[in-house]
């Protein structure tokens, strides 16, 4: 295949001193689908960050067509043919689905004017090509974090770019969706488009590429043809060493009911019932897998448990306190939680990771503080923050660089092991692995069923069915609000559970 796209011995630091990519040389072919994979940190993104022209290279250059390009911003590359869905979230919140998707793309009247009428027609047809569960004039701020994920690529296939750029698309959909759309990324390589595909779900990799071009630690690894690899041959090449990919869960004989949900509803300020009549236990020593298709109230239930909504009926305790109606400080006595939207409720992005590694703990863990609680032991802190980065795996600069210099990987990382070493009897996990590689994933499976083993009551949220049913004890479904199916692991399978997801019977 010719050469399309050319990076040539691109370097890149980041003050003071991170070597993100080091002399990486990779080239990519018209009308090619290309991983590129890597661990975190690895510098996956930072590569197709300067390729799309958000970051600038320290040293070395980007070609197009044999054409040497500057792109100074991303404006740049999008009018050359560039498009990329970030990781992270790049949507106007206060702008409906529709008007973010046709920004800067606008069908226009004869008269100038915008045609808002053929932009909501155009968007849903797009809408209704990949089955999304999306209301073309919702208000993306409503959004879960994978419906906004699924506006982001709706935005680019829109635009039917000549480049496709795609950072982690799958992280939020459900097994139902993938294959669609695989199906329109083949059809736009078909038609000639050159499609980069960043992913740590390593069956799409294999799945979905022509080739693959592996990064670690800010290297080129290799660049192979996909079709010659197996999982565990581009796992090893990933991380260095052979990676277990089945979770090792024993036989555990669960204790009493820890964490107890009855008759829960609630009903938002349009009238609307999102949860409806929920009943579920999580036992001592037991992890209980939720799945559902994004937007049946799963999202709902977790801010009604943490108490960021009220619920308009029904109880919810934690070892036989009450906390229905408490606040969220009380709560986190007896809940660890970790949130599917790391930077907005996970984290302070602009604070520093000591900062973020510390939250609640500088509220609830008094050997972190002096003076009655009063003040943080700042020595005390920075030693229980290195721990926690040796036994989380985080790779991080410095304590006091700011919490959004990590990769997304490693943010999720610093989280987790904030929220597991509280050391509570009830841990809710929101999307506890999303956006995270093979080696990271290994470790946080083998760390929840640890905690389980100890005694824990896990109710785990997943839009992975293969990490639920790998983890899970019991897995309850949820369809448009209501708990439609509550099963023992063991006596369903993948294909059930995608049937209640979308069609809502038992």
């Amino acid at each position: 295949m010719p050469e399309f796209i050319e990076l040539r011995r691109i370097t890149k630091i980041f003050p003071p001193d991170v070597r993100a990519l080091e002399e990486v040389t990779v080239s990519f072919a018209r009308g090619e689908i290309h991983a590129v994979v890597g661990e975190n940190g690895a510098g996956k993104s930072t590569l197709m960050k300067v390729l799309y022209g958000a970051e600038r290279p320290t040293r070395g250059e980007v070609a197009l067509n044999g054409e040497v390009v500057h792109f100074r911003e991303p404006g740049e590359a999008i009018a050359r043919g560039l498009g990329m869905v970030h990781q992270e979230i790049l949507l106007i919140p206060e702008y409906t689905v529709w008007e973010n998707i046709v920004l800067g793309a606008e069908p226009v009247t004869p008269w100038g004017k915008l045609d808002a009428q053929a932009a909501r027609q155009k968007v849903q047809a797009k809408i209704d090509e990949f089955g999304f569960n999306l209301d073309p004039n919702a208000l993306v701020s409503e959004l879960s974090v994978a419906a906004r994920q699924k506006v982001e690529i709706l935005k680019l296939l829109y635009r039917e770019v000549a480049v496709l750029i795609l950072d982690e698309p799958t992280a939020v959909l459900t097994p139902q969706e993938i294959p669609q759309l695989f199906e329109e990324l083949r059809r736009l390589r078909a038609g000639g488009k050159t499609i980069l595909f960043i992913s740590h779900h390593l069956e799409e990799v294999l799945e979905l590429s022509d080739r693959v071009t592996v990064l670690r630690k800010g290297r080129k690894v290799n660049t192979v043809a996909a079709e010659t690899l197996t999982k565990a041959q581009l796992a090893q090449m990933m991380v260095g060493r052979e990676v277990l990919f089945a979770s090792e869960k024993k036989p555990h004989a669960r204790g009493a009911a820890t964490a107890r949900v009855s008759g829960l509803n609630y009903v938002s300020p349009q009238k609307i019932h999102k949860l409806k009549n929920i009943n579920l236990e999580i036992h001592a020593g037991e992890i209980v897998g939720l799945a559902g298709v994004e937007g049946n109230g799963q999202l709902e239930l977790v801010n009604v448990l943490m108490g960021t909504l009220s619920p308009s009926g029904g109880r919810f305790n934690v070892s036989g306190v009450d906390l229905t109606h408490a606040n969220i400080l009380e709560r986190r006595k007896h809940i660890a939680f970790v949130s599917q939207d790391r930077r907005t409720m996970g984290a302070s992005v602009t604070a520093p990771i000591l900062e973020n590694a510390l939250m609640t703990h500088h509220r609830l863990t008094p050997a972190l503080t002096q003076w009655n609680g009063l003040l943080l032991n700042y020595g005390r802190a920075r030693t229980w923050l290195n721990e926690l980065r040796e036994r989380f795996a985080v790779s991080m600069s410095s304590a006091d660089a700011p919490f959004r210099s990590l990769s997304g990987g490693n943010q999720q990382k610093v989280i987790l092991g904030r929220e597991l070493l509280l050391d509570r009897p009830f841990i809710l996990l929101d999307q506890p692995t999303r956006g995270l590689d093979v080696g990271s994933m290994e470790y946080i499976h083998a760390r929840i069923l640890q905690e389980r083993d100890e005694g824990r009551a896990i109710l785990l949220i997943s839009a992975d069915l293969e990490e639920l049913f790998a983890l899970a004890d019991r897995l309850a479904v949820m369809h448009r609000g209501a708990l439609v199916a509550d099963v023992p692991t063991e006596q369903t399978s993948v294909e059930q559970v995608g049937r209640w997801m979308l069609e809502g019977v038992h």
